[in-house]
């Protein structure tokens, strides 16, 4: 009941925000706007202070990346890894959640506007930052950049047209907007301009700071998507030497693949964690856990909201019907406490998968609403009419290390080394040996051979709900393949590939087009 209090308080404030936005003459800069008109009276002059406008930036960042409703919803329920069922009339919500699931988003959904909103916003702050008369030195100059084109990666991946304001340019003009080749071209020259001025930061490092390595691996990124990005439908082979390279690079900065899956999301620095954001955890560890799941640090309990679906759940090995210890599952699907190993370390709390029933950490059988055992099932009704124990919940990020704890993994090394492969496999040569590397670790059988399918399944086995499903899925020609609860009608309609541009920026910017299928 007190996490739905601040559920519906979250809600008002983003009511009253699209108040205010339909309010504006200029949609584009919601955000904006105070920054140019303080900036502007006599013509932009560069910020005050260069370093405590990249903080600002970073700050930024992190607070697009930690909630539940913006970037993660975007990238992970539009996928087959998240769904958010109603149950009741607890997360209804007036189908926003329902309809990213189903592929039917309208161009006027508010998470599509907030996002678009938030990371354009950043490249204007990224502008004012890289802007001459900011006389930025070189390293802040350098993680600006990298910032940047970060941002304008993430509004090219979901949109596929970047909108760019000049610093000098105020809301009476309409900004320029950057093609799909265009902006995969300045993205990349920010890169490489950043590049000799970024820090060489390992693994010990503070690696919530731009570093060589995440340049790197943001490249690498971008590179292994660009054929996707150019319009061709699909990646490019003559773009996978890029991917390998950049990869190499990272391996040579000290990042590795390291044991103990559970711990790499700790908040606590290790060999995996080339880049993460201060944000805090909660979003990730809460949304799907139950009512009656308190913490000690959190007494509230969970907010019952995400699920997975259960095929994504039986593409882990071990038991189909069970995670509990014992089950023959690799590590990356965890397992759930009983009476025998419920403790107060796991305060009783599963890792990865919950499906069956829970405990406490005294090893006593929790209790659903109405008395009845709390026991999480495979299987979903729909997208409505759950009770509140229907769906296999999702914890990576865990309460023992703290309710809010921060820390949310951005790139990952593990992510770096399974786009290598990707890049070698779409080169001809054989990935095998890099994805065996992988899962032996991980406590799963090495395979005979890697297949384009197979690669996919690995990568989500590895990667779930850390924000590169939608992409992952795109680039392996799938997001638009039929799962579980999409709508009929979306199937196959790859125009879904791309989300709309807001209705409320189209009104603002007439030089922005609207996406074809919207």
């Amino acid at each position: 009941m007190k996490k739905r209090t601040s559920k519906m308080k979250v809600t008002l404030l983003y009511a009253f925000i699209a108040m205010f936005v339909l309010s504006c003459t200029d949609l584009d800069l919601i955000v904006d706007d105070s920054i140019v008109s303080e900036s502007t009276g006599d013509g932009f002059t560069g910020v005050a202070d260069a370093q405590s406008s990249l903080d600002n930036l970073y700050n930024a960042i992190r607070g697009q990346i930690e909630p539940q409703d913006g970037y993660y919803a975007l990238q992970e329920v539009s996928s087959d890894e998240l769904l958010i069922p109603t149950r009741g009339t607890d997360w209804g919500d007036n189908g926003i959640w329902r309809v990213l699931h189903t592929h039917t988003w309208p161009a006027s959904h508010q998470y599509v506007l907030n996002v678009w909103n938030a990371f354009n916003s950043d490249i204007f702050l990224a502008n004012q930052i890289i802007d001459s008369r900011s006389n930025a030195p070189a390293d802040v100059l350098a993680q600006a950049k990298f910032l940047r084109a970060y941002s304008m990666w993430v509004i090219l991946d979901l949109y596929g047209q970047v909108p760019f304001r000049e610093v000098d340019e105020g809301p009476e003009i309409n900004p320029r907007v950057l093609s799909n080749t265009e902006a995969l071209a300045f993205i990349l020259q920010d890169i490489s301009d950043a590049m000799p001025d970024l820090p060489t930061i390992g693994p010990t490092g503070t690696t919530n700071l731009a570093s060589k390595a995440a340049a790197n691996f943001l490249k690498a990124r971008v590179m292994l998507n660009a054929g996707i990005y150019r319009g061709e439908g699909a990646p490019n082979s003559s773009d996978m030497a890029d991917v390998i390279s950049a990869v190499d690079a990272i391996a040579a900065d000290g990042f590795a693949l390291q044991s103990g899956y559970f711990d790499l999301f700790d908040g606590t620095a290790n060999n995996e964690r080339v880049w993460y954001t201060t944000a805090g955890t909660g979003n990730r560890m809460w949304g799907g856990l139950h009512y009656n799941m308190p913490s000690t640090d959190n007494s509230g309990g969970g907010w019952n909201g995400f699920t997975t679906l259960g095929a994504f759940y039986d593409s882990f090995e071990g038991n189909p019907n069970s995670n509990y210890v014992g089950d023959n599952q690799e590590e990356r699907r965890g397992w759930v406490p009983d009476a025998s190993n419920a403790d107060a370390t796991n305060q009783g709390f599963f890792y990865g998968f919950g499906i069956g029933q829970q405990y406490n950490a005294s090893g006593s059988p929790i209790q659903a609403r109405a008395n009845k055992p709390l026991v999480f099932t495979k299987d979903l009704p729909g997208l409505v009419g759950n009770s509140d124990v229907t769906g296999i919940r999702v914890l990576k990020y865990h309460p023992s290390n703290g309710a809010f704890y921060g820390g949310v993994i951005l790139f990952r090394y593990a992510d770096a080394l399974l786009m290598k492969a990707e890049a070698l496999m779409r080169t001809g040569d054989d990935p095998t040996s890099l994805v065996n590397e992988l899962r032996t670790l991980r406590g799963a059988q090495p395979l005979g051979s890697v297949s384009e399918s197979d690669l996919l399944a690995e990568r989500g086995r590895e990667l779930y709900i850390e924000m590169v499903r939608r992409t992952d899925l795109i680039r392996f020609g799938k997001f638009v393949e039929e799962y579980e609860f999409m709508d009929p009608s979306a199937v196959g309609d790859v125009t879904k590939n791309l989300y709309p541009i807001p209705a409320n920026a189209l009104l603002s910017n007439p030089n922005l087009v609207q996406n074809p299928g919207y």
